[in-house]
Protein backbone atom coordinates (compact mmCIF):
# COMPACT_ATOMS: atom_id res chain seq x y z
CA UNK A 1 0.00 0.00 0.00
CA UNK A 2 0.97 3.41 -0.76
CA UNK A 3 2.57 5.25 2.61
CA UNK A 4 0.94 8.96 2.05
CA UNK A 5 2.41 10.47 5.02
CA UNK A 6 5.85 10.46 3.20
CA UNK A 7 4.40 12.29 0.60
CA UNK A 8 5.03 16.60 1.06
CA UNK A 9 5.38 19.13 -1.21
CA UNK A 10 9.31 21.00 -1.30
CA UNK A 11 9.29 23.51 1.62
CA UNK A 12 12.17 25.64 0.87
CA UNK A 13 14.49 26.74 -1.49
CA UNK A 14 16.96 24.39 -0.68
CA UNK A 15 14.64 21.27 -0.74
CA UNK A 16 13.87 22.42 -4.27
CA UNK A 17 17.81 22.83 -5.26
CA UNK A 18 18.14 19.14 -3.82
CA UNK A 19 14.97 18.04 -6.09
CA UNK A 20 16.47 19.89 -9.65
CA UNK A 21 19.98 18.06 -8.94
CA UNK A 22 18.15 14.53 -8.22
CA UNK A 23 16.07 15.09 -11.19
CA UNK A 24 18.83 15.72 -13.73
CA UNK A 25 20.30 12.87 -14.30
CA UNK A 26 16.96 11.46 -15.30
CA UNK A 27 17.14 13.71 -18.90
CA UNK A 28 19.99 11.98 -19.79
CA UNK A 29 19.02 8.78 -19.02
CA UNK A 30 15.12 8.26 -18.71
CA UNK A 31 13.99 5.40 -16.87
CA UNK A 32 11.51 2.80 -18.10
CA UNK A 33 8.25 3.77 -18.42
CA UNK A 34 6.07 1.75 -15.30
CA UNK A 35 9.65 1.50 -13.19
CA UNK A 36 10.17 2.53 -9.55
CA UNK A 37 12.74 5.20 -11.30
CA UNK A 38 9.95 6.70 -13.23
CA UNK A 39 7.72 6.61 -10.54
CA UNK A 40 10.29 8.34 -8.97
CA UNK A 41 11.19 11.42 -11.62
CA UNK A 42 7.47 11.83 -12.10
CA UNK A 43 7.20 12.41 -8.87
CA UNK A 44 10.09 14.61 -8.74
CA UNK A 45 9.01 16.18 -11.70
CA UNK A 46 5.72 17.13 -10.40
CA UNK A 47 7.51 18.88 -7.12
CA UNK A 48 9.19 21.22 -9.04
CA UNK A 49 6.47 22.23 -11.11
CA UNK A 50 4.63 23.12 -7.95
CA UNK A 51 7.02 24.85 -6.23
CA UNK A 52 8.22 26.68 -9.24
CA UNK A 53 4.52 27.52 -9.57
CA UNK A 54 3.88 28.92 -6.33
CA UNK A 55 7.59 30.51 -5.94
CA UNK A 56 8.73 31.60 -9.63
CA UNK A 57 5.28 32.48 -11.51
CA UNK A 58 5.37 33.23 -15.37
CA UNK A 59 3.30 35.94 -15.45
CA UNK A 60 0.73 35.68 -18.46
CA UNK A 61 1.78 38.08 -21.61
CA UNK A 62 -0.94 40.50 -22.96
CA UNK A 63 -2.02 39.73 -26.46
CA UNK A 64 0.39 42.76 -27.74
CA UNK A 65 3.20 41.48 -25.97
CA UNK A 66 2.56 37.73 -28.19
CA UNK A 67 2.12 39.56 -31.58
CA UNK A 68 5.10 41.51 -30.79
CA UNK A 69 7.12 38.62 -29.74
CA UNK A 70 6.39 36.64 -32.50
CA UNK A 71 6.91 39.43 -35.11
CA UNK A 72 10.68 40.10 -33.43
CA UNK A 73 10.98 36.07 -33.41
CA UNK A 74 10.00 35.50 -36.76
CA UNK A 75 11.65 39.19 -38.24
CA UNK A 76 8.11 40.18 -39.32
CA UNK A 77 7.78 43.96 -39.70
CA UNK A 78 4.79 45.88 -39.34
CA UNK A 79 4.21 45.76 -42.95
CA UNK A 80 3.90 41.69 -42.52
CA UNK A 81 1.35 42.11 -39.83
CA UNK A 82 -0.91 44.85 -42.08
CA UNK A 83 -0.55 41.95 -44.47
CA UNK A 84 -2.42 39.86 -41.71
CA UNK A 85 -4.47 42.36 -40.29
CA UNK A 86 -5.43 44.09 -43.03
CA UNK A 87 -4.98 47.99 -42.50
CA UNK A 88 -2.45 49.87 -41.34
CA UNK A 89 -3.66 52.11 -38.95
CA UNK A 90 -5.48 49.41 -37.47
CA UNK A 91 -2.08 47.68 -37.11
CA UNK A 92 -0.31 50.56 -35.66
CA UNK A 93 -3.23 50.95 -32.91
CA UNK A 94 -2.38 47.65 -32.13
CA UNK A 95 0.75 47.87 -31.52
CA UNK A 96 0.55 50.97 -29.98
CA UNK A 97 -1.92 49.43 -27.09
CA UNK A 98 -4.13 52.25 -28.60
CA UNK A 99 -6.74 49.36 -29.47
CA UNK A 100 -8.13 46.12 -28.16
CA UNK A 101 -7.58 42.91 -30.92
CA UNK A 102 -10.31 42.06 -31.87
CA UNK A 103 -11.67 38.07 -32.95
CA UNK A 104 -11.61 38.63 -36.48
CA UNK A 105 -7.61 39.54 -36.10
CA UNK A 106 -7.66 36.43 -33.67
CA UNK A 107 -8.36 34.43 -36.17
CA UNK A 108 -6.68 35.94 -39.01
CA UNK A 109 -2.97 35.98 -36.91
CA UNK A 110 -3.72 32.33 -35.43
CA UNK A 111 -4.22 31.05 -39.19
CA UNK A 112 -1.34 33.05 -40.59
CA UNK A 113 1.18 32.75 -38.31
CA UNK A 114 0.51 29.62 -36.17
CA UNK A 115 -0.07 31.59 -32.67
CA UNK A 116 -2.37 29.58 -30.55
CA UNK A 117 -5.62 31.79 -30.59
CA UNK A 118 -5.58 31.38 -26.61
CA UNK A 119 -2.47 33.77 -26.06
CA UNK A 120 -4.46 36.54 -27.81
CA UNK A 121 -7.18 36.11 -26.08
CA UNK A 122 -5.32 37.76 -23.02
CA UNK A 123 -7.29 37.82 -19.50
CA UNK A 124 -10.99 38.10 -19.44
CA UNK A 125 -11.86 40.13 -16.33
CA UNK A 126 -14.86 37.93 -14.41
Amino acid sequence: MLDLKAFRTLQSEGEYNAALKEVRPYFENEPDEGSEEAAHFDALVLLIEQYEGKHYPIPTASPVEVVKSVMAANNYTRADLVAVIGSKARAADLLNGKREINLDQIRKLSKEWNIPAGSLIGDVAA
